[in-house]
């Protein structure tokens, strides 16, 4: 939907299906309640998951067709999809392999070709669209620093294909279309400082030469293109499970001149073991659960950080040198306390507000996605839970 401070939707990642039909019928039966609650009178906008399968038969010119018409019937727009998670997403055990196939793989690349094609013929005219995708890999996949180096430069050579792509689809078409690229917890880029180095260093130079000898492009508009074309997408419960700062994130995007695609509107767990420690240890259990993969970083005395690639590791090295944990656990945004566990809500309201002040990307994106693996208390129905999620972000933009 439509707001002062850029277009607001939520990511259908929540709805499973990793076939099209059964995706399709789990929007066909959440989205008109959602629209309803929300936007009854203006267009709704959807924010799209489409795994691999279900991307090759949407690509059939008639199933696309009839997925058109039934977003022009319902009045409800395509502006983004998600393009992280490839296969199985819900009822199986996700964790590292959320980042499978990743983009050394000619698989990844040709997925998002597939998501881009999708996006061009969804996304309304007079508006710009973003396929959001993993951090080029999963760094514990590596295991030399020369072995993630190579990873690297291979997922450098596929992104800038990819770039290749979308030049021809703006060139073709007038589709204005960008690759999002979404820093995470033990991605090779796992953090905004990784993906600013990357950008420098490695795709804004390498970019130079791959254009320079298929398009003759000056080295000016070799950096043009890429700044262009290739985004961040701002996930804020990733970036506050760093204990990354947002006015420090956006003051190193500006130096460089990179956008944010969109801001993806998340809330991660927080734990202050200043008090209470034994209960919150217990209480924290209750979201070690086997799907997705729940990073940790703990703060320490001094201010040094240990990093755990999974809850289940943090929980057993747990010490009490250790004074704050975040999680990565996508937890309801309206909720700041989960009895003694906090959340990281207010680097939510913190980014907000300075969206506020200085807008910094047109799309805000909500990603709760771990309805289904809460604890049983805290499971809502899908609709109204999604309706509570976005009625509080625009609560905190108070434009109305």
């Amino acid at each position: 939907m439509i707001t002062p401070y850029g277009h607001l939707t939520y990511c259908s990642n929540i709805h499973p299906g990793e076939k099209w039909a059964d995706h399709f019928q789990s929007l066909r039966d959440n989205l008109p309640f959602i629209k309803q609650q929300l936007s009854p009178d203006q267009p709704f906008g959807l924010g799209l998951r489409v795994a691999n399968e279900a991307s090759i038969e949407l690509s059939k010119p008639e199933v696309l067709a009839g997925f058109k018409s039934w977003l022009s019937e319902n009045d409800i727009y395509v502006f983004v999809i998600n393009g992280f998670p490839y296969g199985g997403f819900h009822n199986v055990v996700v964790k590292d392999d959320v980042h499978a196939p990743d983009w050394t793989t000619i698989d990844r690349l040709e997925y998002t070709v597939r998501l881009f094609n999708i996006l061009a013929e969804l996304l309304p005219e007079g508006m710009h669209g973003g396929v959001s995708t993993p951090p080029l890999s999963y760094r514990y996949w590596w295991e030399t620093e020369e072995d993630k180096h190579k990873a690297t430069e291979r997922a450098t050579s596929h992104i800038l294909e990819l770039l290749d792509t979308l030049i021809a689809i703006e060139k073709e078409t007038g589709k204005y279309l960008h690759l999002d690229i979404e820093p995470e917890p033990d991605g090779i880029l796992d953090n905004t400082v990784d993906f600013v180095e990357w950008y420098k260093k490695t795709l804004l130079l390498r970019a130079e030469e791959y254009l320079g000898a298929k398009y003759g492009f000056t080295n000016e508009q070799a950096t043009d293109a890429v700044l262009r074309h290739i985004q961040l997408c701002y996930d804020i419960c990733h970036a506050a499970v760093g204990f990354e700062d947002p006015q420090d994130i956006l003051d190193s995007l500006n130096e460089v001149g990179i956008k944010v695609g969109r801001i993806q509107v998340s809330s991660a767990l927080k734990v202050n073991f200043e008090n209470e420690r034994e209960i919150k240890l217990k209480a924290i259990e209750t979201f070690d659960e086997p799907v997705y993969l729940h990073q940790v970083v703990a703060l320490n005395e001094g201010q040094s950080k240990t990093r755990y690639p999974d809850l289940k590791d943090a929980l057993k090295d747990w010490n009490e040198q250790q004074k704050e944990w975040r999680v990565h656990f996508h937890v309801p945004l309206f909720v700041n306390h989960y009895g003694v566990l906090e959340s990281t809500q207010s680097d939510i309201v913190k980014t907000l507000g300075i969206h506020k002040e200085n807008p910094f990307s047109d799309y805000l994106e909500v990603e709760t996605y771990t309805w289904g693996v809460l604890p049983e208390d805290m499971q809502k129905p899908i609709g109204e839970s999604i309706v509570r999620e976005l009625e509080w972000v625009k609560k905190i933009l108070s434009y109305e």
